[in-house]
Order: structure tokens, then C-alpha cells, then sequence
């Protein structure tokens, strides 16, 4: 057994193996090539998505309140709008974002990226 301290992240690919095999076995063939050790936070919406489908507009909603982004992440959607030179509204619909988060994001990232 690994000695994680309090900050580690989850293991996320032992919990989506578990959840495809235990319950989505037929999406085992979509899932599994994705899923490798340190998953970007990106990766693993993408995956939930995939595995759990967006949901209803409550489900929506409610998973959007709860969503965290680290600096990587945040950085990699920043470049992303710079390299594809997209303005805030066409950048917050391909992320699921709102508008106020890339402003903030740019606010407080603006000279990392």
C-alpha cells in the first residue's frame, strides 16, 4: 500500500476501473485506453462525462458548483484560448465555463501564460 499524505490526489484510474467493471462494463472498451496514472483534471471530466453522460440541468448545475481546477489546468485552458485565439464566450462553452471564472482566471494567471 502506497503512504499518501493528506494532499495527495486519488487514485483515480484504480476508482474508474472499479466503476467500469463493477458498473459500466460496456463502456470498459471507451474508458480504459484514457486512464493512466496522474490524470489532468481536464481527463477526468472528460471521462465522467463518457461514463455518466452530463446529466439533467440540476445535475449540471450542482456538478458545476463542485468543479476545481488546479494552476496547470487553468494555465493549459488559458494557452488554449491564446493559441486558438478565442474570445471568452467561445472559450467558456468549450470548457463549460462560466465567462466570470476565464475573466477571473485571467485577472489572477494573466502573466503566466
Amino acid at each position: 500500500m502506497k503512504n499518501h499524505d493528506i494532499f495527495s490526489q486519488p487514485d483515480y484510474k484504480r476508482i474508474y476501473k472499479d466503476i467500469i467493471e463493477k458498473k459500466f462494463p460496456d463502456k470498459s472498451s471507451k474508458i480504459l485506453p484514457l486512464l493512466k496514472d496522474n490524470l489532468t483534471v481536464l481527463e477526468i471530466i472528460k471521462i465522467n462525462v463518457i461514463i455518466f453522460g452530463k446529466g439533467d440541468y440540476e445535475t449540471h448545475k450542482q456538478n458545476q458548483m463542485h468543479k476545481s481546477y488546479d494552476e496547470k489546468t487553468i494555465l493549459h485552458i488559458l494557452k488554449y484560448q491564446k493559441d486558438n485565439k478565442c474570445n471568452n464566450i467561445d472559450l467558456a462553452k468549450k470548457f463549460d465555463l462560466s465567462r466570470n471564472t476565464i475573466t477571473k482566471w485571467k485577472r489572477i494567471y494573466g502573466n503566466k501564460f
